[in-house]
């Protein structure tokens, strides 16, 4: 706890929630509205077979998870493409695979238990310098190719077959948009863990979906609500001495349930006030 005490540690956890924010809050828009959350999943517990290696071998997990998620994105991309009537199976297929390779490498890896916990449940208030660079320069890369390739992405999103009548090679910037997506669940491997990063990844962009009718505005409004949601975690959980990463999905799970009750009673009052 001596190292806890350290108020720079702190610090580096609400930056690491900051950051972690800014590329999942644009992706995240994106996985909400072309509804690909399970796709995601299948992304996000693959990770654990890359980290799981990383460990086993010696090399940095971050590492391990940024090469896994990038396989899990084309393949589960290719998947989608070539053999749609078996999508589901396929990805869950993928999605385990990947969750057992990871947990029979980190068995064998001496120490595992501790490393075990916080790569499922995510551990910020242990951020390092150097996972603060990679997490920003992550973030630079994602915002770099979305705003490079922002009408391409818009087109795949809502009509895949009017973007390919367009000329759009909807293969190639399909999968683009897929190791995107990969990058930013890296992003939030060490704020939540692997079992609660789709639910960081969508749910504040889902409840920016229940206030601005524009994907840019979404994206906006989705980095900043993820900003004060894992802020609002971060600084509940070290109150209260509990894990960071469940109590900032709580609060962010919250959010969302009052966000779209607000929106429901909303839609039905004005359709109310039309009637009169």
């Amino acid at each position: 706890m001596d190292l806890l005490s350290d108020p720079g540690f702190l610090q580096s956890a609400f930056l690491a929630g900051l950051l972690a924010s800014i590329g999942c809050g644009v992706m995240g828009s994106y996985v909400v509205v072309k509804r690909i959350g399970y796709m995601a999943g299948g992304i996000a517990h693959s990770v654990l077979g890359g980290m799981g290696a990383a460990l086993f071998f010696g090399f940095a997990p971050l590492g391990g998870a940024l090469a896994a998620a990038l396989v899990a994105a084309l393949l589960i991309g290719l998947i989608r493409l070539r053999w749609q009537a078996q999508e589901d199976t396929l990805i869950g297929a993928v999605w385990a695979i990947g969750m057992s390779v990871g947990v029979l490498f980190i068995a064998r890896t001496p120490g595992y238990s501790a490393d075990l916990m916080s790569y499922l449940f995510g551990n910020i208030l242990l951020v390092s310098g150097t996972q603060l660079r990679q997490t920003l320069a992550l973030d630079l890369v994602v915002i770099g190719l979305v705003t490079a390739f922002y009408r391409q992405f818009l087109a795949i999103s809502f009509d895949e077959e009017f973007a390919r009548l367009r000329g759009i090679p909807v293969t190639f910037f399909y999968l683009l948009f897929l190791c995107l997506v990969a990058l930013s669940v890296v992003l939030l491997v060490q704020v939540v863990g692997l079992i609660l990063v789709i639910a960081l990844l969508t749910l504040p962009a889902a409840i920016a979906a229940h206030h601005v009718q524009t994907l840019g505005r979404m994206m906006v409004l989705a980095s900043l609500l993820g900003m004060t949601f894992t802020s609002t975690g971060i600084a509940l959980s070290w109150q209260w001495d509990l894990p960071s990463g469940p109590v900032i999905i709580l609060v962010t799970g919250a959010a969302y349930l009052a966000s779209a009750a607000g929106a429901r009673w909303l839609r039905q009052h004005r359709a109310e006030a039309a009637v009169r």
